[in-house]
């Protein structure tokens, strides 16, 4: 076994997109380290996000520090600024694509039991997650199951895991 090259890489994730089918979308709800939006935007780009919504927040993918850590992965993620959650909100249902929360809540399900194909993830704060107006707003609430001792993960952790899972889900055998 050895590592792929250039175009062993390109030819696997080839398949996989193939091998995907429905749409995701993230809103983030005032996020505010450039660290974690960085590393978000750099997960989005690897999992194919097909829009990223950036709401009531103070930084955007053009601030430096961002940058450094997205390292230019900003350029294959669309990416819309909205002053306001509400804002962003009504772009989300123009798309007709449903607006499912992360977060740790009474009556949240947990994200493997869910089946999302074409869905906006909603991801809040670092510290006071979803604002109760986007929680209001959101046809569902999900979460991460966690085993440990720790309440709750790093916001770009979270979403990383819970791409993954969302992209999980729509993955298709192969032909």
């Amino acid at each position: 076994m050895k590592q792929l090259d250039g175009t062993g890489m390109k030819r696997l994730h080839r398949d996989w997109r193939r091998r995907t089918e429905g749409r995701v979308s993230l809103l983030l709800e005032s996020i505010a380290s450039p660290w974690n939006l960085g590393s978000i935007i750099r997960t989005a780009a690897a999992y194919r996000v097909d829009h990223l919504w950036i709401a009531a927040a103070d930084i955007d993918p053009t601030n430096d520090k961002v940058g450094r850590t997205a390292l230019g992965t900003d350029r294959y993620v669309p990416w819309t600024a909205s002053e306001t959650v509400a804002q962003a909100i009504a772009e989300i249902r123009a798309t007709g694509t449903a607006l499912v929360g992360l977060e740790l809540a009474d009556d949240a399900t947990p994200l493997h039991q869910t089946s999302l194909d074409d869905v906006c993830l909603a991801i809040g704060h670092e510290d006071r997650g979803l604002s109760k107006t986007l929680l209001a707003e959101c046809d569902g609430v999900v979460f991460l199951p966690q085993l440990g001792k720790i309440g709750s993960l790093n916001v770009a952790s979270a979403t990383s895991i819970a791409l993954y899972e969302l992209r999980r889900q729509q993955w298709t055998d192969p032909a």
